[in-house]
């Protein structure tokens, strides 16, 4: 073989290999909490809709996994609340890319909480209904809605609000 062919063969070996790597280990945390770097797979056993999603608060610690339907396929850590109807996640007013994708093409998605992963649909919720939402997610994050949630990001009243709730 040629040095050229093998060149191209380890360049090809070493592409392939930092994907997979990427698909099978992000998201990840950042030092600020929740990441930002999306992954592919979501994981989880599939499991049927809770009747109370708020049984979940107290049970399962840190962050959930969400995945939206479409292409692409990304995964991301969000912070939440259990609700007796759905769950409640926030993001930033930053322009996020997860929650443009809810608002383009209608939330359909999974969340994996622990080892479960429900079908499940996100909605923004706008107006009146906001800040209660909003006010359940901060005091689950130790915080009030005056305050942001770490050094340098928005007041938790101003971040965006998504109600997931359960999908046939």
């Amino acid at each position: 073989m040629s040095k050229g062919k093998i060149t191209k063969i380890a360049i090809a070996v070493v592409l392939v290999g930092g994907i997979l790597g990427w698909m099978f280990t992000a998201p990840y945390l950042s030092n600020e909490g929740l990441g930002r770097t999306p992954g592919v797979i979501i994981g989880g056993t599939p499991t049927p809709a809770l009747a109370d999603f708020s049984t979940l608060n107290g049970q399962i610690q840190g962050p959930m996994m969400m995945k939206l339907e479409g292409f692409p396929p990304f995964v991301n850590y969000l912070s939440w609340v259990g609700t007796p109807t759905g769950v409640i996640s926030a993001t930033r007013p930053d322009g996020g890319y997860w929650a443009q994708r809810v608002r383009d093409d209608g939330g359909n998605g999974w969340l994996r909480i622990g080892d479960a992963t429900y079908r499940m649909k996100a909605t923004e919720v706008l107006g009146p209904d906001k800040l209660p939402l909003m006010a359940q997610w901060a005091a689950k994050a130790g915080r009030s809605l005056d305050e942001p949630l770490y050094p340098g990001s928005e007041l938790l009243r101003d971040w965006e609000v998504f109600f997931w709730t359960p999908r046939p």
